[in-house]
């Protein structure tokens, strides 16, 4: 399967040294939901979005 989009979670998640479970706790979804985004195999919704990046402390143009 052709990855959806390329993005920067895993990278900025591991900078926080957070894992996958803790961020999906934070956003309100399943650890394998996360896993499908950083991966490109599943496309986040734009709130979705827009919490990951407000706990990563990132701007979503520096992720996606």
């Amino acid at each position: 399967m052709e990855p959806i989009a390329k993005n920067k979670i895993r990278e900025f998640r591991k900078e926080k040294r957070m894992k996958q479970f803790t961020l999906a706790q934070k956003v309100g979804v399943f650890q394998s939901e996360i896993s499908e985004i950083e991966t490109g195999k599943r496309k986040p919704s734009v709130y979705l979005a827009l919490k990951i990046a407000g706990i990563l402390g990132k701007n979503i143009n520096e992720i996606f």
